[in-house]
């Protein structure tokens, strides 16, 4: 398809690259899994068979002539040991060769030539973009700055992938060859974000193609469909047939026989072909097996029920790679479709088709919030529990409801994450047009370990978790009750338009309570216009307070109190209403409000009602039917002021600039990961820098460090310190120490010689031998200590924290935590949402700091730890903010040994 200079054979003496990330397995765009691997030499018959079966027109696409002897050539190329200047990729479907992809140094340093070639049957199904987005990935790692590729004018296939990559493109024609250059972005170019766009629509609808065969399946068989009513794959199959599912079903039982009213198989060997979905309930050590045969009829797509598979798991992972079958499960609670009436799990009842899409872990979590969605009257669109998630994952569910028709709201509980960053991206996009909601799982010790034992995969710290959910928009509760009454709100009212609520009541100590809880959380009480509260005056009786919270005191009728929430929406001060009834004699408060049909969001509280919330129609009772207009009628007027507030914080975030990556520079990436790779190279299990090896990595990145001398003697500190002005600080340099200052490592405000001297001395005895250099910087006078730092996270990747610093920061605990890579708008929102902030923007007379310096620091802080993953832990504090600059005084930073990541990378888990 593509031609790169065929003739081109690097002698073969570099350094061979062993590389576990480059074999994967992915979706194409028909959903088909390919595996994606290097070549070895023993793949040399099969690339020769490829090349050799091209038809005339793709060999001569391929290299630009029609010599017989080219596939001979190209196989032994393809196949020679890979090496620092060549690569080549293999897709491999059903373990046949479908397509070999390449790049090869081109002598000009940072850039390489690409070559492609898709065997006649596989065109159209995107092997080449698939095979180039891991090729793009693999130059990115190894500091390629562009690719290069020619190709003949008429070879529309190879031209429209790189129209469609999404990579920046240059162009140029001579002597008949189109020839293209595209220049592999940094990851703070804007075009690198475009580029990662194209490769989400990619992967979003190859995903949904190979979801079909799970939530739009045409048959469905039950392996291990016992014949005893309370089996668990009995209750499946009776739950699929009661449930009125129209497309085949097959039961399969070793013993045959007919099971609900259908002939059992004995074997899924006896299936037909292409069956869509499988669900397997056999015991642990037959699941292998059964997924095989089940692989081998041609089954698409499996839900495993069994759980306690240990070490068989990964058996299981590769049968169905193999097949190409995508894994719900396993240790899961099945999967229910209501608008295609399957319900393919063991629930006692089938849930009611609705709005809501659902994806849990745990299956008793996912049972009670379908109950709550049931009595609500929200149903579901799609349920599925996912147990251990070998595969099918959150991701997938949210890719799946932003393009089913049905999902307006989407609820996970998870308690675990496989790709958080493509989690992230996802979830952003779906946030930005249905809402998504969780419950924050394993938040204390107790819980995380639960949540592992639980799901087989270790939950996330509480700090990081939130991190995520903020930046995603994904509201997050901290209970299933809380969730639940936020998306009643959400499911029925639109969003409000801002913070200001009207509270109406008619009882005056319940709008006292609901006042209270918007000031927890976030809100503000609105305070009426002056021809609003007119109006309301001549409408309610005397003693009844207008201004906000409106009292109306408990001697109102039904219709007063209705005109009066109608007179208060109106109002231009108020973005939503919350009515609080307490029934009386006089009138019935449900009607008023429940029929007041106000034009902005409005959530009702009913003091006399058991349930925490419930829907209701205009009448007051539960709605009729689907298009009923609805109202959110909670019991106590916190639970609806906390659901309020969540629908406040989303549309905000929604509407809010998410801010760019900044483009940053002065950035010397080649110099930083020479002191890292020194560091390792040294020492292979990693440890703490030295602090001049660090303040040199930080100052690659640009970021400001304050003045450093290094010395080794007293006459180099006083040196020293007369240079830096002499009112200096010293430090002592030991070998592994980390908390100076708790170990009396540092001396401040050192103002002469003799104090110098005095100093220099008390650390020399102090620290004996141990003591390897003495680090004098000026003392920095006034301004702010603050804390950046960096962990990084084994699942989520690189964390960035702020706060305030010294030595108190763990104790005053004022952090904010953001996932890299940050924008210039994370960055802002770290610095002004601590509790601090108002020390930096000015407190009391002090000038603010430079908020603009500090959050520089910031984004050069993440851009560095997504460069080097190999730095684990990093430690700027304090660093000291002022009027004029903000800069770093002290800096430690822990290496270890990191494979290169890339979480953007279509792969499956």
């Amino acid at each position: 398809m593509s031609h790169t200079g065929s003739g081109r054979t690097p002698d073969g003496g570099a350094t061979t690259i062993a590389d576990a990330r480059t074999r994967a397995y992915a979706l194409l765009a028909d959903g088909s899994t390919v595996e994606i691997r290097q070549a070895v030499p023993e793949d040399v018959d099969a690339v020769r068979e490829m090349h050799a079966n091209l038809s005339p027109d793709n060999a001569y696409f391929r290299f630009f002539s029609l010599s017989p002897r080219a596939p001979e050539r190209e196989a032994q190329r393809v196949c020679r040991p890979q090496a620092s200047d060549h690569v080549t990729l293999l897709a491999l479907l059903s373990g046949k060769l479908v397509g070999v992809a390449g790049w090869e140094a081109t002598g000009s340093p940072g850039r390489a030539e690409i070559a492609f070639a898709v065997s006649d049957d596989m065109h159209g199904r995107g092997v080449a973009t698939l095979l180039l987005e891991h090729l793009v990935s693999l130059g990115r790692q190894r500091n390629l700055v562009a690719f290069e590729a020619e190709t003949l004018p008429d070879n529309y296939a190879m031209q429209q992938v790189f129209r469609d990559a999404g990579l920046p493109v240059e162009r140029h024609f001579a002597d008949g060859v189109i020839e293209l250059t595209f220049p592999l972005p940094a990851v703070d170019d804007e075009r690198f974000d475009r580029y990662l766009d194209a490769v989400a629509r990619r992967g979003s609808r190859a995903d949904v193609a190979s979801l079909r065969h799970l939530f739009e399946p045409a048959s469905v068989a039950v392996v291990g469909a016992g014949r005893r009513r309370g089996s668990v794959g009995r209750e499946i199959l009776h739950n699929i047939v009661a449930g009125g599912f129209a497309g085949r079903v097959y039961p399969i039982n070793l013993h045959g026989g007919s099971i609900e009213g259908i002939t059992a198989l004995t074997s899924p060997l006896e299936l037909p072909d292409d069956v869509d979905v499988a669900v397997i309930a056999v015991p642990s050590a037959e699941v292998p097996e059964s997924a095989d045969q089940c692989g081998r009829r041609g089954v698409r797509a499996l839900i495993v029920i069994t759980a306690g598979l240990g070490e068989r798991g990964a058996e299981l992972v590769a049968i169905c790679r193999r097949y190409g079958m995508r894994l719900v499960g396993p240790n899961c609670f099945g999967l229910a479709v209501p608008g295609r009436h399957l319900n393919a799990t063991f629930a006692a009842r089938t849930p009611p088709r609705g709005t809501a899409g659902l994806v849990v872990q745990s299956g008793g979590v996912g049972v009670a919030l379908v109950e709550h969605l049931t009595r609500l009257g929200i149903g579901v669109s799609s349920f599925v529990s996912v147990g251990d998630k070998y595969d099918v994952s959150s991701n997938d569910l949210l890719t799946w409801w932003e393009q089913d028709g049905q999902t307006r709201l989407a609820i996970m509980y998870v308690e675990s994450f496989g790709n958080p960053r493509a989690f992230a991206r996802t979830a952003r996009r779906i946030g930005q047009k249905i809402p998504v909601l969780t419950v924050i799982g394993g938040r204390s010790a107790a819980g995380q370990r639960a949540a592992a034992s639980h799901t087989a995969a270790t939950a996330t710290p509480l700090v990081t978790q939130e991190a995520l959910f903020g930046q995603a928009g994904i509201i997050a509760t901290d209970s299933l009750g809380e969730l639940v009454d936020a998306a009643a709100l959400l499911s029925c009212q639109p969003l409000p338009a801002g913070r200001r609520v009207a509270i109406v009541s008619n009882a005056g100590g319940a709008g006292v309570l609901a006042a209270d809880a918007c000031g927890d959380v976030g809100l503000t009480v609105a305070v009426l216009d002056a021809a609003t509260q007119g109006r309301l005056a001549r409408l309610l009786p005397p003693g009844a307070a207008v201004a906000g919270p409106v009292d109306t005191t408990a001697g109102v009728s039904t219709e007063v109190f209705r005109a009066c929430l109608r007179e208060v929406a109106a109002d231009a001060s108020v973005d939503a209403v919350v009515a609080i009834g307490v029934p009386t004699a006089i009138a019935d408060l449900r009607i008023a409000i429940a029929g007041a049909e106000v034009a902005k969001p409005m959530a009702a509280v009913l003091l006399d009602q058991t349930e925490s919330v419930r829907l209701i129609g205009p009448g007051g009772e539960e709605p009729e039917d689907e298009v009923e207009p609805r109202l959110p009628a909670y019991g106590y007027p916190e639970y609806a002021v906390r659901a309020l507030g969540h629908a406040v914080r989303y549309r905000a975030w929604r509407e809010r600039d998410h801010g760019r990556l900044a483009e940053l520079s002065g950035l010397d990436l080649v110099s930083a990961r020479a002191v890292v790779s020194a560091f390792l190279t040294a020492n292979p299990d990693g440890g703490w820098l030295a602090e001049a090896d660090a303040v040199q990595l930080l100052r690659s990145f640009g970021v400001p460090m304050v003045t450093t001398r290094a010395v080794t003697t007293l006459e180099g500190a006083l040196t020293a310190a007369a240079e830096l002005g002499g009112h200096v600080v010293l430090k002592a340099e030991v070998t592994g120490l980390v908390h100076k200052t708790d170990a009396g490592a540092v001396k401040l405000d050192l103002r002469t010689p003799e104090e110098v001297t005095g100093a220099y001395q008390e650390l020399a005895a102090q620290f004996g031998d141990a003591l390897q250099r003495v680090l004098v910087q000026p003392m920095l006078a006034g301004g702010v200590e603050t804390l950046i730092g960096v962990v990084q996270e084994q699942i989520f990747g690189p964390l960035i924290v702020f706060g305030l610093g010294g030595v108190a920061t763990e104790v005053l605990g004022d952090h904010i935590a953001r996932l890299s890579p940050l924008t210039d708008a994370d960055a802002a929102e770290m610095i002004h949402g601590v509790r601090s902030a108002e020390l930096l923007t000015g407190h009391r007379g002090a000038p603010p700091v430079d908020t603009k310096g500090l959050a520089e620091v910031l984004l050069r802080v993440s851009r560095l730890a997504d460069e080097l993953p190999e730095v684990a832990e990093l430690d700027l504090n304090p660093v000291i903010a002022r009027p004029q600059d903000a800069q770093a005084v002290d800096v430690r930073v822990r290496v270890a040994p990191a494979a290169a990541r890339d979480p953007f990378l279509r792969r499956l888990r």
